[in-house]
């Protein structure tokens, strides 16, 4: 145990939070408990343009639920503040004054227009784009000329030549980067504002961060803030870059792959415990495949067992840990999270009757309204291959069926032998009609327990409503 360890999770606040960052989070959390560390959250918010209050408060409610709780960060202070970085701008200030003395940052006076053109050419000589350094050599009073014109530069990490960036990745391994392969790059943009590739690395090292856990999308960032810790003299975390998330194609996990918001999961009735037990084994093994609290994870996550190919989206597999974690509420648990409209619906005396009845057949809340609806509604619309079920029983059946509930009350056995032995039928003759005609469903819980729900007079009722509709 490393009392030491600390991992972050540091969310741009441009929208909802994702599957993918999502599960960033889970494995920093999961990584800092497992280690009895610190997990932080910090949120960056250097782009004031996209950034937006209300996905901030999203955010942390989303993490809240999903039971990642940040031991580091808003509300949560600990010397290392503040943990915007819209608050940090002075801070940033001050280290780029250390570049520029030691003459490792350089005002560019570049248009976005002209690097354009130079990358265009760049490409087509099958060279790969980077800033040439057209403003590396700029002298002081050519410096000084542009900037009276009222030209606006950016400020440029200067890149050390010829040097070798080797480190160990802990999820794939050895990486080797050449210096000269990297061209020069913003640290400050013409507004005065840090970009990601700065600002991320510096909190980092003053945070106290000793593990960066991120998506291997940033592989290429890591070298290029080791150098600029390195220029600055600032401690360098450990780097765990992870395969990506991706959909059926291969291609990057979005919308169009049927991937919501964990605010939209949230919405329709998806439990937080399986959001985290398909995400921790998205990408990562467990030995285990039963439904295990955040603790249990924490315990058994492992960085060896990270993959390092891409992780397939699979709404079928969330829906299975949906399963299993909806089967692991208690009866009371269960009746919150069917909501509100349900609770108008089921009286209040059989509550416990309707949870324990359809529990095994439903994995979100809509279903357990459909439910409710079948059981205690009179309104019931029937399908036209219902309908067709019931014609081929015919009336006759029907008026066996009222018959043996009148004589049998609920005794489900006996109104079964009933219609068996006056009908001489079974099998699907008998169950097929039956269940229809009691739910307007072919498949559902079982039987008994839907004749006690519903009681012999709203039995009759509906009964009475199929014979209209058949005879």
């Amino acid at each position: 145990m490393h009392h030491s360890i600390k991992t972050r999770f540091c969310p741009s606040p441009t929208g909802l939070m994702h599957l993918g960052n999502t599960r960033t989070a889970l494995f920093s959390a999961l990584y800092a408990q497992n280690q009895g560390g610190k997990f932080l959250l910090r949120i960056e918010d250097t782009d004031q343009a996209r950034s937006k209050t209300e996905f901030v408060e999203k955010l942390m409610e989303d993490l809240m639920w999903l039971g990642l709780n940040w031991q580091e960060g808003p509300a949560h202070e600990q010397d290392n503040g503040p943990y915007y970085q819209s608050q940090r701008q002075a801070i940033y200030d001050a280290y780029y004054q250390r570049l520029i003395d030691k003459k490792l940052a350089y005002p560019c006076f570049c248009t976005e227009q002209q690097l354009t053109i130079t990358r265009k050419v760049q490409l087509s000589a099958g060279q790969p784009p980077r800033y040439p350094g057209t403003c590396r050599s700029l002298s002081t009073a050519e410096v000084e000329n542009k900037l009276t014109q009222g030209l606006k530069p950016t400020l440029r990490f200067n890149i050390p030549k010829e040097q070798a960036i080797i480190f160990e990745d802990l999820v794939k391994g050895k990486q080797n980067f050449k210096s000269d392969d990297i061209g020069d790059f913003i640290i400050k943009r013409t507004d005065g504002t840090s970009p990601f590739m700065y600002c991320n690395a510096i909190d980092d090292a003053l945070m106290g961060v000793t593990h960066v856990m991120r998506g291997e999308d940033h592989l290429t960032n890591t070298p290029r803030q080791i150098m600029l810790l390195d220029a600055l003299e600032l401690p360098i975390p450990q780097y765990a870059h992870f395969a990506l998330i991706v959909g059926h194609d291969n291609s990057p996990l979005s919308k169009r792959h049927g991937s919501k918001s964990v605010n939209e999961l949230r919405k329709s009735g998806y439990l937080s415990l399986a959001l985290v037990n398909y995400l921790a084994r998205l990408g990562h093994s467990y030995d285990e495949n039963n439904l295990m609290d955040l603790p249990q994870l924490a315990e058994k996550f492992d960085f060896t067992k990270l993959s390092k190919s891409p992780a397939k989206f699979d709404i079928a597999q969330l829906k299975f840990w949906q399963k299993e974690a909806v089967n692991a509420l208690s009866n009371d648990e269960m009746w919150t999270w069917m909501g509100i409209e349900v609770h108008s619906i089921v009286p209040a005396e059989q509550v416990t009757l309707f949870v324990e009845t359809i529990r095994a057949n439903i994995a979100f809340p809509d279903e357990a309204k459909a439910w409710a609806m079948k059981l205690f509604d009179d309104k019931l619309a029937y399908t036209d291959a219902h309908i067709t079920i019931l014609k081929a029983a015919g009336l006759d059946f029907i008026s066996v069926l009222q018959a043996a509930i009148d004589t049998h009350q609920l005794n489900y056995q006996a109104i079964c032998d009933h219609l068996k032995e006056t009908l001489n039928i079974k099998g699907k003759a008998l169950f097929q009609p039956l269940r229809i005609a009691l739910t307007d469903d072919l498949h559902g819980p079982e039987l008994a327990k839907i004749i006690n729900l519903m009681g012999c007079q709203r039995i009759q009722t509906r009964l009475t409503q199929i014979k209209k509709l058949i005879g």
